[in-house]
């Protein structure tokens, strides 16, 4: 027998005395989370199905009548009972699976209802199982779905490893209705800071804009609707203690938080934060923002491949062309793509491309500055020959052949 301090068999109900049929169809549906009428409605169906299949030539307006209080079924045809000996018997055996079947699909519309209302918050699971690079989470209730463009590649994922995710999407899929989880979407980290913070969670602390490469680095900008709280020190927290709860949960990726700003060139240049902004010039027709740094700033404003500009113009929504004292990086664009006539670069620690036209301008001039130096020379004097060899000199050291 089943032990009834524990959960009832749905099936069992067709099976039990009358006096306690109502009590367990209250327990089933309170254990499994669905409603008494759904379970009801469950059992009349199977019992329908059940019938036509046994008796051949069964009506179509056939109903069953179930009484909740007793779980006395009858087979009712016109209003009157037409139910056949021994039906009660073979009905259940024929209708159990059908129930199951029935009550399984009604948990799972509950449990998806549930998640539909999580979609974009954060939930915790662990790795279930991995099929062909995609993660499966039992997030308790339901699996989730990672899949592999929703991961952080340079994450690894093990069998039972603890994870939070965010539930993305539901979907239909040819497998059924799926629950898609991400750990790769800006989203993610977005709601890990509302859950650490508590002057985001309540809505002292805005984040107004976020940008993410996921695994590598996330910008964030906010701003504080008290002027007293500062803004990005809420989100760092004391000795940092914030932000590096969210770095650990992201396995170290890095997180540049900068102060939002009604101003678009005050936005920009806190943009391209690590560096140093000297002047913004915009263009508003375009959406275009030129930015001036200091020769020392100009690697940490474009950032290692990049990625430092990159970031700042996702987050302002601005083209932005970050500009030395005789480069000009531009954000928004491939180096093929961009006019030839002007002069860019890309620096970082260990990688510097320039220009073969812009070493020739360079060359040009400082060969006009040694002629001109040799010419006044010549007028005090000055030994012309040295003169010449210093000029081909500095030539020949800065001027590389077109690649």
């Amino acid at each position: 027998m089943f032990d009834r301090g524990g959960a009832i068999p749905p099936f069992y109900l067709i099976y039990m005395p009358i006096t306690e049929f109502s009590a367990a169809l209250k327990q089933v549906a309170t254990e499994r989370g669905i409603s008494e009428d759904s379970v009801l409605e469950s059992i009349k169906a199977a019992l329908v199905s059940a019938y036509r299949k046994d008796f051949d030539g069964a009506p179509e307006d056939i109903v069953v009548d179930l009484d909740p209080s007793t779980g006395e079924a009858k087979i009712l045809r016109e209003g009157k009972d037409v139910t056949p000996s021994g039906f009660g018997r073979i009905a259940a055996q024929t209708a159990k699976q059908v129930i199951l079947q029935k009550i399984r699909e009604t948990e799972k519309n509950v449990i998806l209802n549930e998640f539909r209302n999580k979609v974009g918050t954060i939930v915790n699971g662990h790795v279930f199982r991995i099929e062909n690079g995609v993660v499966i989470l039992d997030l308790g209730k339901a699996h989730g779905v990672l899949p592999q463009s929703e991961q952080v590649q340079s994450e690894t994922y093990r069998l039972n490893q603890r994870l939070k995710v965010l539930v993305k999407d539901i979907r239909e899929t040819t497998r059924g209705t799926e629950i898609i989880v991400s750990r790769a979407d800006p989203e993610f980290v977005k709601k890990l800071f509302e859950q650490e913070v508590p002057e985001i969670a309540s809505g002292t602390v805005v984040i107004k804009a976020i940008a993410r490469e996921a695994g590598s680095r996330t910008k964030m900008a906010v701003y504080s609707n008290d002027e007293k709280i500062d803004p990005v020190g809420s989100c760092v927290g004391q000795k940092g203690v914030r932000v590096q709860s969210i770095i650990s949960e992201i396995f170290g990726e890095k997180i540049d938080i900068v102060p939002f700003s009604t101003s678009t060139e005050k936005f920009v240049a806190a943009s391209l934060s690590p560096a140093k902004v000297t002047e913004v010039e915009l263009d508003n027709e375009n959406k275009k923002a030129t930015v001036s740094v200091p020769e020392d700033q100009q690697s940490l404003a474009i950032g290692k491949e990049g990625q430092n500009a990159r970031l700042a113009n996702k987050l302002t929504k601005w083209k932005i062309d970050i500009k030395g004292a005789s480069n000009i990086f531009y954000s928004n664009e491939k180096p093929e793509k961009a006019d030839k006539n002007i002069v860019r670069g890309i620096w970082d620690e260990d990688i510097k491309e320039k220009s073969a036209e812009a070493e020739a301008k360079k060359a040009e001039a400082k060969t006009e500055e040694a002629m001109q130096g040799n010419q006044e020379e010549k007028k005090n004097g000055a030994d012309e020959q040295v003169s010449g060899s210093d000029a081909g000199q500095s030539s020949g050291q800065d001027q590389e052949p077109n690649q």
